[in-house]
């Protein structure tokens, strides 16, 4: 079992009414004192004082030392709080295997109730640099003053609304069910990275289905991935053995009136473009490619 499902066992309620004072009160305090996190609580001074060791012992809090004793949460922490209210509110039961470790965001693996499988995303913006986020993350840097959890709940709330509308129109992407602070859980999707197929069944097909889903996404939903590429579509096979590209890692996307939206919208084109011919050696011209996606043109060949 992972580290987290396994931490999260040992915890009870009164741990948990301590991180939730220290999530409330992060905003107002680097390192949330001792006295605040009591009095937020509700709990007696000496049940505070073995939770806090406690979570700190187990780095779902991090404890500071100084003119005052305070704690904040860790990432750790945060996971937790989000795990928390995933199963509160009865979306999952049990956590499984961690699937993925990015620079942005671990993905694990998951039950919901009836057994059905999910995925948990939790993004961790944060561990590039400040000025890689607020590059390749406009919200982020209109909020310079915000700690990184916020940022990355941010992250998760757009990635959570951009695949909402997606799956409306029936763009090509994973199911959103639900989210949680920095958390969206999406359905579980069997596939494989399209930067490690190599036997395509239907390579021309298949790049269609993608630019499909950047046109839906333009045109119907206003918006531009931003980061595509090889290492963001999935390559799934429906019952029938068709296969089925999904795109997913959304939070960076810009809306269609955004000033970089064209430049970002061709430059995605482009890359996947380039990629099948590389890959697969599909002829496409990207200037047709791109006339597909904005709706001037019907058909890509």
């Amino acid at each position: 079992m992972v580290i987290l499902a396994l931490t999260y066992k040992k915890l009870v309620d009164r741990d948990f009414r301590v991180l939730y004072a220290v999530e409330r009160e992060m905003p107002r305090y680097e390192y949330v004192p001792v006295e605040v996190i009591e009095r937020v609580s509700g709990l007696p001074s000496s049940h505070v004082k073995l939770s806090l060791d406690k979570l700190n012992k187990l780095k779902l809090l991090q404890r500071r030392l100084g003119a005052y004793i305070g704690y904040r949460l860790t990432w750790m922490g945060f996971d937790i709080l989000a795990l928390k209210s995933l199963v509160d509110r009865g979306i999952i039961e049990a956590l499984g295997d961690k699937l993925g470790v990015g620079k942005e965001s671990d993905v694990y693996s998951a039950l919901a109730p009836g057994g059905k499988r999910v995925i948990i995303k939790f993004h961790k913006i944060g561990r590039t640099s400040f000025q890689h986020v607020v590059k390749f993350r406009p919200y982020a840097a209109e909020r310079p003053w915000a700690s990184w959890m916020f940022v990355a709940k941010l992250s998760a709330e757009r990635e959570y609304r951009a695949l909402e509308e997606l799956f409306k129109v029936g763009a090509r992407v994973p199911k959103p069910i639900a989210r949680s602070r920095h958390a969206v859980v999406i359905d579980y999707v069997e596939g494989v990275e399209l930067y490690e197929y190599r036997e395509a069944q239907d390579p021309e097909g298949m790049l269609e289905k993608i630019l499909d889903t950047v046109k839906k996404a333009y045109l119907e939903v206003g918006i531009v991935h931003g980061d595509l590429s090889e290492y963001n579509i999935l390559v799934t096979l429906t019952e029938e053995g068709e296969e089925e590209p999904l795109i997913i890692d959304w939070p960076q996307y810009v809306e269609k009136d955004h000033p970089m939206a064209e430049h970002l919208l061709r430059r995605d084109v482009e890359y996947v473009v380039r990629f099948f011919r590389r890959r697969f050696r599909v002829t496409l011209d990207i200037e047709k490619a791109i006339k597909f996606v904005k709706g001037e043109v019907e058909t890509l060949w």
